[in-house]
């Protein structure tokens, strides 16, 4: 979320940004309830005092001056009671209208409603138009996929992965962690199962562009199934305070992840394109509180993903989100696209985004700078999504026959050459 304080001197940005980001946010409304909760904080303040100061002077009172006394200071309790309800009545909507609030985009970000106004960046690689078998027939004819028995398991959009398919997967994940470790970022292995306050902390609850709880997989015992491991992984830090001597810190943390996809009802009904089950290394970065130490994190979390597609030789562009492609506390992000061959498109492999202090101020991560307590920078991107990669990476690299060249890059992780 953003600073109170920041929104009343800012407040035309605000709705600016709000406007560029198609987001439905009430800042004026915001403002008057915010001004209304300062007052009723000042004034239970006030009686508060007025009360213990009353309260003390009982013991030093005799008879019916006493008597009186207590019944004044019974009376003003009641009073101060119902001033607190008030209070706590408006600091609800005021928690809720702030959290509506969202971050305030990067001016280079363009103008657009959705992902189809995205800004071409750059390209990579020799794309193939005449694409031969498509990923769905290219695994079934060397034994790598069974969606039927999937279905069947776990229903709707349901797979198993199996044989080289199980294994090409596995050495992709390896791949993409020895590179990012190499660049200095720990690995983990992340948990799936998320608190409620992690989901609200990383703004992925609230916005038109974010899901909202109805997309999300949840258990009996109110504990979420988490699209990534970046929820997890800011979560980590939840209400610390760190040394600034400690950032930047760099995690490549691997995890399940799970997405409804509510809203795809029609999209991507076949193959293992868009799946509710799926697996995920995610690059996630806290570094200090300073735009131009994010933004060249930012560049750097797209490097890493850029040189894992040229690794796997997969034809790739980059492009820049309009304002109405971003999330609640996206400030800019990137969007790396693999070429699909059988679609004669790309089609979204990664994802780059950074925050400032929106996610942290929400969590409540804070280090210390000298004498101050300063809330970090967060980032994040997709490094690898397993199974969607496997339908670039098997178009891209198929034979007329039919078989698989395996990238040099990838042949000690997967053992092979090639399949068929």
């Amino acid at each position: 979320m953003l600073d109170i304080k920041f929104i009343r001197g800012n407040a035309d940005l605000i709705k600016e940004a709000a406007k560029k980001k198609h987001f439905n946010c009430d800042i004026d409304r915001l403002l008057a309830i915010d001004e209304k909760r300062r007052a009723l904080i000042a004034e239970s303040d006030e009686m508060r005092r007025v009360h213990k100061e009353a309260s003390e002077l009982t013991a030093m009172l005799q008879g019916k001056e006493r008597e009186g006394h207590v019944l004044k200071v019974k009376g003003d309790k009641d009073k101060l009671s119902h001033k607190e309800f008030e209070l706590r009545t408006v600091e609800g909507e005021f928690d809720e209208l702030m959290l509506s609030v969202p971050n305030v985009p990067d001016p280079s970000v363009p103008e657009g409603n959705s992902d189809t106004e995205n800004q071409e960046l750059r390209t990579w690689g020799k794309i193939k138009v005449e694409h031969g078998k498509n990923y769905m027939n290219l695994m079934q004819a060397h034994d790598m996929l069974d969606t039927e028995r999937g279905s069947k398991v776990s229903g709707f959009r349901g797979y198993f992965l199996k044989n080289d398919g199980a294994l090409l997967s596995m050495a992709l994940w390896n791949l993409t962690m020895e590179h990012l470790v190499k660049k200095g970022f720990r690995p983990f292995m992340a948990p799936a199962l998320v608190r409620r306050e992690n989901l609200v902390g990383t703004g992925w609850f609230g916005g038109p562009n974010n899901p909202t709880e109805e997309d999300v997989y949840k258990t009996q015992d109110d504990i979420y199934l988490s699209g990534t491991a970046e929820v997890s992984m800011m979560g980590y830090h939840r209400d610390e305070i760190m040394n600034m001597d400690e950032f930047p810190k760099l995690y490549a943390a691997f995890s399940p992840c799970y997405r409804r996809e509510a809203g795809s009802y029609g999209k991507d009904t076949k193959g293992i394109f868009r799946v509710h089950e799926f697996f995920k290394v995610e690059q996630v970065i806290l570094c200090k509180a300073d735009h131009q130490e994010s933004v060249r994190w930012h560049e750097e979390l797209t490097k890493n993903s850029e040189e894992i597609m040229q690794m796997l030789e997969i034809p790739y562009r980059v492009v820049l989100n309009c304002g109405g492609d971003l999330g609640l506390g996206q400030v800019k992000k990137y969007d790396i696209e693999g070429w699909l061959p059988s679609e004669n498109k790309y089609r979204e492999t990664h994802s780059a985004s950074y925050f400032h202090d929106f996610q942290t101020r929400r969590l409540n991560i804070k280090y210390r700078d000298g004498d101050n307590l300063k809330f970090a920078h967060s980032l994040n991107n997709t490094a690898m999504a397993t199974p969607r990669i496997l339908c670039m990476f098997l178009e891209n690299h198929q034979n007329p026959d039919s078989s698989i060249n395996i990238p040099k890059a990838l042949q000690k992780f997967f053992e092979k050459e090639k399949i068929g």
